[in-house]
């Protein structure tokens, strides 16, 4: 764009829309007489009110009163500007537009550079598709992506890609195609330090879509060679024509799914995203390599009632889901959470158990208070009281998020029967809510200058194992995440850690570093730096110690939560009473079973 859109440039889209076919691809429409009617896209009905006169170029619902030309409908059902509907339209006619300077208004060299960008992009996306399914450089690659469970189909429909091994092979091959040194420099294809060398070198490609279907960034996926050396996966940083928190992955492909079910489904990453839409669940998306953000909940809004969210069960995917659930509600979403199988991710499923298995996890996905609450029984015991207390606090940080008040009185009543707390105890805390935490804020300063005063935190034997897996090589923390989760971890501190180093990892930036800025304090930075010097020869042995203590702790306090389970259970004369002491007392049978395991 350089400048205003001339008027003969709206005029000759305006001729070639035709506005049946376009509102055809949003809502189907039979033909009456001279005009074509459907049940309206802006407010829920059964029966047709909407019309379309092809001859007037015009829509109108008789029952919300929404009227206008094809530039109306494509602004309210996309969530465009005018000038933006008349580049989609234009786009979908095959009209080149023309621009004109306006009103004094300077050329828009901005947007005339982002639209340079997206065409470079587009041809790269090209060039690395193309290396993927047709030379034998990118055979392994393509071997590995087919390995995984993924067709041909969604290979085109996706654009996966390879860029070659050769560091330098992209800068030649663009500047042979006349692109400016400048130009490619700024690109955000080629190291910043090192301009002529790629930054996305031998790896499996992601092209990135913004909402109308144009290329505008990469996610590419490391498969070979020392992984020590290179984060799992690499992201296009923000562009001129790209900022990551605005875009989410496949929305383009979803935005139509999406519309018609009124629900997205927002997951963890690109294979996860993709094995969703394999398996028939096109309303999937995921964030672009950052948590959830405000932008990308607005983007979605206009279209869905429900939200489904699909992070992974480690700590930094709980407490990934559990912000997604406070930002979702706010916006007055419904909000569920698909629990799978094992902990695995989608993209594992859909490869070992096939499809049906991933559908009834969406199918059977719990509302978000359910999931909450679930979380806050692993973590605050329900039979004392500074649990319940902790544990009801936490709750109210949700219940603030909903904007029901019959919501809100539903989920205390729920919080009271799940922690056997009275309801109006419940109520009356929540009310004064503000007051608790502030005397909760008091306690802990006191606390952590009670700490300081004595000059140093107690590294407990639980902390001291966590620790052991600080290094400058994710590798020893990768063989710990495998073996335990933040939930099999007692010690505050120490849970704080493992939720730090696996924010890390699972950012590709797993580095002492990087740990370190995570810190909130002086004295954990203080921790970490000893441990390093303390451990500065860790072996996988020390880390495999460390694991075994943790899982026996943990294994110890959920056998204990079963003895007071089977206590309470025995003596009752209920049917269901009594299977469910038979599940727990064979849970238990398993559980003294791994415990001696680990005993040896």
């Amino acid at each position: 764009m350089t400048g205003f859109i001339s008027q003969e440039s709206i005029d000759e889209v305006t001729l070639k829309a035709d506005i049946v076919s376009i509102i055809e691809e949003y809502v189907p429409l039979t033909q009456r007489g001279a005009d074509w009617w459907g049940c309206c896209p802006f407010h829920n009905e059964k029966t047709p009110s909407f019309s379309v006169s092809p001859e007037k170029k015009f829509y109108y619902c008789f029952g919300c009163h929404a009227k206008g030309t094809v530039f109306n409908f494509v602004m309210n059902i996309e969530k465009l500007s005018y000038p933006e509907s008349i580049e989609f339209l234009a786009k979908k006619t095959g009209v080149t537009l023309a621009y004109t300077e306006s009103k004094g208004q300077k050329e828009d060299k901005d947007a005339k550079l982002k639209n340079e960008y997206k065409e470079l992009y587009k041809r790269v996306s090209v060039t690395f598709h193309y290396l993927l399914m047709q030379t034998e450089a990118g055979k392994f690659a393509l071997d590995y992506i087919k390995k995984r469970g993924i067709t041909e189909e969604t290979l085109e429909r996706f654009k996966l890609g390879y860029t070659p091994a050769d560091k330098f092979w992209l800068k030649k091959f663009l500047l042979k195609k006349n692109y400016t040194e400048d130009f490619l420099n700024n690109s955000g294809l080629f190291s910043k330090r090192y301009t002529d060398i790629s930054f996305f070198i031998d790896r499996l490609m992601f092209p990135i879509f913004d909402r109308s279907g144009e290329v505008v960034a990469f996610g590419g996926r490391f498969l070979r060679g020392d992984s020590s050396k290179s984060p799992k996966y690499l992201n296009s940083g923000d562009l001129i024509h790209y900022k990551k928190g605005n875009i989410l992955y496949a929305f383009n492909f979803a935005k139509a799914s999406i519309r018609e079910k009124k629900k997205v489904i927002f997951c963890e990453g690109y294979m996860d995203c993709i094995a969703y839409h394999q398996c028939g669940h096109t309303n999937a998306v995921a964030p672009l390599g950052t948590a959830l953000t405000e932008e990308q909940v607005s983007l979605i809004k206009p279209f869905v009632e429900e939200v489904l969210l699909s992070f992974d069960s480690d700590g930094a995917g709980q407490n990934a889901t559990k912000k997604a659930i406070f930002m979702c509600r706010k916006h007055g979403l419904t909000v569920k959470v698909i629990r799978l199988q094992g902990g695995k991710d989608p993209a594992e499923i859909m490869l070992n158990f096939g499809k049906k298995v991933l559908t009834d996890a969406v199918n059977n996905a719990i509302l978000d208070n359910d999931y909450l609450l679930s979380r806050l029984i692993e973590i605050y015991p329900k039979n004392t009281p500074e649990g319940k207390a902790k544990a009801s606090l936490e709750f109210f940080a949700y219940i603030d998020s909903l904007q029901s008040d019959v919501q809100k009185d539903a989920c205390l009543d729920q919080l009271s029967r799940t922690y056997g707390i009275d309801q109006e105890a419940v109520k009356k805390d929540y009310i004064n809510r503000d007051q608790l935490y502030k005397h909760i804020s008091k306690n802990k300063s006191i606390s952590q200058h009670n700490q300081q005063s004595v000059g140093q935190l107690r590294i407990t034997a639980e902390l001291r194992a966590v620790l052991t897996a600080i290094t400058d090589s994710a590798e020893l923390f990768e063989k710990m995440r495998e073996s335990i989760s933040v939930d099999d971890i007692e010690d505050s501190l120490a849970k704080k850690m493992f939720i730090i180093m696996e924010e890390c990892y699972k950012s590709s930036s797993f580095s002492i570093g990087t740990i370190l800025n995570r810190c909130d304090s002086q004295q954990e930075r203080d921790i970490i730096i000893q441990s390093v010097q303390e451990f500065s020869q860790h072996t996988e042995q020390s880390v495999l110690d460390s694991i075994c203590l943790i899982r026996l702790n943990s294994l110890k306090r959920k056998r204990s939560s079963l003895l007071e389970r089977i206590a309470s259970l025995q003596g009752s004369s209920l049917e269901e009473d009594k299977m469910q002491l038979r599940n727990v007392l064979a849970q238990k049978i398993d559980m003294d079973r791994q415990i001696a395991s680990l005993k040896g």
